[in-house]
Formats: structure tokens, C-alpha cells, sequence
């Protein structure tokens, strides 16, 4: 292997295997507990119970990021995260496994796995300097990896249940932790950082306040972040209520749904890698606010006007592609953009405010079907998802969403005209 891309082959293989244990986990913890307890009731408590301290401590871990390092924190994670995870099966042959326990255990998992992963995003820009290429490859790459993990992961968490069984399942869940572990220590080069401005004497509270102060303040980043907050309550919206109740009502099965969004997959997975590869030659802005209009709002409407289901997977499919190079352009933008040393508390701190309208989108959209129907909540959805994904129009015109010359920069900038594929 090539030791300049080292670094950036095990960053990426680090996050398909998080990303394919993390869905596992969605997917084997809340079984285990449906046949272990036959409750729905404490199922869905569990999952509030990992979901929570995910996104309180992905808010608020970004300090400790900063002054630990983003290499040493996300290798602290994993390897915290091995251990719980694998304490659920392991409590559980023994007879010891209380549901306060497991809900402790679901809890701290949830903790870990906040940090864990707001830290290896902010490796990013070192392991874009250690590989010599543009940062839009990185994330553009991170990008892939993530749709094509999340691909197959759920095709691999069911046959895993299928074949092992739920409690086996996790084991290979917590072993998965344990891999990104052993990766990112391995491969991923130690960052040498000095506290900037006495930092080392400042209160946590104050570190925190000062991203916060950052984020808000950014007239390009905060409305970013704003935008992404709604239209992913209205992403959750369609994918867990709207879709099926869509699906359902229509006469079609689980089989339907999955090739709807079977068809979303691909292409967004598709075009991430290009994105990878010409990411440092788009305009930005163009780019971005294209990507939006195709892969949001017409979805939605679609729907409202009961297309058949190969003219759904056309919409979806053709959403896919302007999907691939939302997070290309949105990583990029972020790393460029927040200084070093705030790296990880607000890229923490942007993450979390992203996920707040999540656990929200089901909610309002059984209340809007409730309330107006399913057409109309749809239609609804559509044009404040257009509404929303017009703003990149109107945000920071006076913003420039390419980053001026930085250390970042000057690292890349040698290579840019070498490397022909983020």
C-alpha cells in the first residue's frame, strides 16, 4: 500500500465498518429486546435511551475533542463502545441482563458513539494532508462510503440475525467497534496541535461557548446548518412515515418500498464518487443548490399525485444523483471553513443541531396526516422542502463557499493538478 494513502484507505475502511456496526446495532439491539421482552414499548424506550445521549454529547463533546485530539478520542470510543456493546450478550447468557441495565448500557453506548463519531470527521483534514490530495476527495470519498455502508448494512444486520441470531449478532456488533479501533490507531497519523490561545486555562464551558459563538456568527455555516435541520425532519418524515403510510394505503408491500429506495441508493452512491473525483473543480454553491432541488421536493410531490412505482423509482433515482453531492460539497465547506482548534466543537456542535428535526420527523408527519391527509401533508412537505432548499440562493451572498487560501489549502494545492480523482 501506497504510505501516503495509508492513512486515507484505512480512514475510509474504519468508516465502512462503523457505519455497517452502527446499523447493526440499530437493528439487532431493538430486536433482541422485542424477543427477549415482547414489548414494543420497551423496545421504542431503548431506542430513546441510545438516541438521547448521542445527541446531547455530540453537542457538547466538541471541547473534549479539541483538547484530546480527534485521533485519540475516536480510538478512546470504539474501543469503550467494544466493550458495552459486547456487555449486552455477555450479561445476558449469564442471567445478569435487567432492562435498567440494559437501558444504562444502550445509554452509554449512545454517549460514546456521539464523540466517536464527531472525531473522525474532524480527522479529516489531517488525513487528507497525510494522503496529499484535495479535501473534497476525502469527503467526497467519506461520502461513498458511507451510502455504499449503508447500502448493505441492513441486508447484513438481518442475515446476521437470520443466521447467528440476535445475541450473536452483537457480538459481532461489538467486535466491529473494536476494528475502527485497531485502524485509526494503527493508520491514522498523530496530530500535533499546540493550545492556541492559553486554551489549556480556559473552562470547558468557555471552550464550548466559543464554538457556539463561532457557529453562530458564521454567515454562511449557520444558515447551512439551519437548512439541514429541516429538510432532514421533512428526510425523516417521507422515509418512516409518509413512504409506508404511502406504500400501505396504495396496496403495495415492504418489497415496493425497498426497491423505491433500492433505486435512491444507487445512484446517490454512484454519484458520491464522482463528486470524489471532480470535487475540487465544481462551483460550490451551483452545485450544491441544484443538488437540493432534485433530491428533495419532488419526492414529495410524487407521491401527492399517486405516480406508479416505477415513476417513483425514476423521482428517487434521479434524486440519488443530486444526493451524492450534498455531502461532498457540505464536508468540504465545514473544514474550510471552522479554524483548527475549533474543529471539533463545532463541527460537534453543527452535527447535532442537523439531527434535532430527526426524531421530530415522525412525529409530525402522523400529525399532519392526522390533521389534513396524506396527500395534502405531502404536498405540504414539498413546497417547504422547495422553500428550504432555495435558500443556498439567497445565504451569504457575499459569502464566498470556496475557502480562502489556508494551511489546508497550501498542502492540497501542490497535488490538485496531479490527482485527477474525494
Amino acid at each position: 500500500m501506497n504510505r501516503n494513502r495509508a492513512p486515507l484507505v484505512a480512514f475510509l475502511v474504519a468508516n465502512v465498518v462503523s457505519i455497517c456496526g452502527t446499523k447493526v446495532s440499530a437493528i439487532a439491539i431493538p430486536w433482541f429486546v422485542l424477543i427477549t421482552t415482547g414489548s414494543p414499548v420497551k423496545t421504542g424506550l431503548v431506542a430513546l435511551a441510545e438516541m438521547a445521549p448521542l445527541v446531547i454529547v455530540k453537542a457538547v463533546g466538541g471541547p473534549l475533542i479539541d483538547k484530546v485530539g480527534a485521533r485519540r478520542i475516536s480510538v478512546l470510543a470504539d474501543t469503550g463502545s467494544t466493550g458495552v456493546v459486547a456487555l449486552v450478550p455477555l450479561l445476558h447468557t449469564l442471567g445478569l441482563l435487567h432492562f435498567p441495565t440494559l437501558l444504562a448500557l444502550v445509554a452509554i453506548a449512545g454517549a460514546l458513539r456521539g464523540p466517536g463519531d464527531s472525531a473522525k470527521e474532524t480527522l479529516i483534514p489531517d488525513i487528507a494532508r497525510a494522503a496529499k490530495v484535495p479535501l473534497e476527495r476525502v469527503t467526497g470519498l467519506e461520502s461513498t462510503t458511507e451510502r455504499l455502508a449503508g447500502f448493505f448494512a441492513y441486508a447484513l444486520a438481518g442475515g446476521l440475525i437470520t443466521l447467528a441470531g440476535a445475541v450473536n449478532a452483537l457480538w459481532i456488533d461489538a467486535a466491529s467497534f473494536g476494528v475502527c479501533a485497531v485502524l485509526i490507531a494503527r493508520w491514522i497519523p498523530k496530530q500535533d496541535r499546540q493550545p492556541a490561545n492559553n486554551e489549556t486555562e480556559e473552562s470547558y464551558g468557555h471552550r464550548l461557548r466559543e464554538g457556539w459563538n463561532f457557529l453562530r456568527t458564521d454567515r454562511l455555516l449557520l444558515p447551512l446548518v439551519t437548512m439541514i435541520a429541516v429538510t432532514n425532519l421533512l428526510d425523516a418524515a417521507i422515509g418512516t412515515v409518509l413512504l409506508p403510510v404511502w406504500i400501505r394505503e396504495h396496496g403495495y408491500g415492504p418489497g415496493h418500498t425497498s426497491l423505491i429506495l433500492t433505486s435512491f441508493a444507487v445512484t446517490a452512491t454512484a454519484f458520491a464518487l464522482l463528486a470524489s473525483a471532480i470535487g475540487d473543480r465544481i462551483p460550490r454553491k451551483l452545485i450544491f443548490t441544484i443538488a437540493f432541488l432534485i433530491a428533495g421536493a419532488p419526492r414529495f410531490i410524487a407521491l401527492a399525485t399517486d405516480a406508479p412505482v416505477w415513476a417513483l423509482m425514476a423521482v428517487y433515482a434521479v434524486g440519488g444523483i443530486g444526493a451524492g453531492f450534498i455531502n461532498p460539497v457540505l464536508g468540504a465547506i465545514r473544514v474550510e471553513r471552522i479554524p483548527g482548534h475549533l474543529l471539533g466543537r463545532v463541527n460537534s456542535l453543527s452535527n447535532a443541531a442537523c439531527w434535532t428535526g430527526v426524531p421530530l420527523g415522525g412525529v409530525v408527519a402522523g400529525a399532519a396526516i392526522a390533521g389534513i391527509g396524506l396527500a395534502p401533508a405531502l404536498l405540504a412537505g414539498g413546497a417547504i422542502y422547495l422553500i428550504a432548499t432555495m435558500s443556498p440562493v439567497l445565504i451569504g451572498r457575499h459569502e464566498t463557499w470556496k475557502a480562502t487560501p489556508g494551511p489546508m489549502e497550501a498542502t492540497a494545492a501542490p497535488v490538485r493538478d496531479t490527482v485527477s480523482a474525494a
